[in-house]
């Protein structure tokens, strides 16, 4: 039986994959673990590996704008990323790489327990549930993983490149917030 401390040894010990030789810190999450929505993202970025924080540069400024904007707090939410281990200059993830980090994230699934998913990016998408559609195809429309609702959207580094996208990233996320209060 998993519980948060046995998960945090398991990603603070990792040798699975060769992340663990580069890495700072072990990004697991940031949030209340009690959440009823959870946002999962791909990988840390070079912030979030010297902090040891999920989605804490750049990217997650932009994405606490979009939050707040909303209603969003901390306290109402859970974050965290497929992998755990900041991948060197900030590559994509590798599918064997997701492969053996994604039981963690199953794992933090289960006891976030959360109402709503929000996928953030590609990435994500492919990852979990194994689509490969793509983001721009997939981005707005429910799916489903472990009986949870989940919404697709973009990455909130895909904004930093093109801003005509934070309008559907916000409308996609003010949907799952909507949708997890329904419950």
């Amino acid at each position: 039986m998993w519980d948060w401390q046995k998960l945090e040894n398991e990603c603070l010990n990792c040798t699975k994959c060769e992340l663990h030789e580069t890495r700072q810190n072990v990004v697991m999450e940031r949030g209340n673990r009690n959440a009823r929505i959870m946002l999962i993202g791909e990988a840390p970025g070079a912030t979030e590996d010297r902090l040891g924080k999920a989605f804490v540069g750049k990217a997650g400024k932009l994405l606490d704008m979009a939050l707040r904007g909303l209603g969003i707090s901390d306290d109402d939410m859970y974050i965290c990323n497929i992998l755990k281990c900041r991948p060197p200059e900030n590559a994509n993830p590798t599918k064997t790489q997701a492969d053996k980090c994604i039981g963690y994230l199953q794992t933090q699934i289960e006891l976030v327990s959360p109402v709503v998913i929000v996928l953030l990016g590609g990435q994500a998408l492919k990852y979990l549930l194994e689509i490969e559609t793509g983001i721009t195809k997939s981005r707005g429309i429910w799916t489903e993983y472990m009986n949870i609702p989940v919404m697709p959207t973009y990455h909130p580094a895909a904004l930093l490149r093109d801003d005509g996208k934070r309008i559907f990233m916000w409308k996609d996320i003010k949907e799952a917030w909507e949708k997890s209060k329904e419950n």
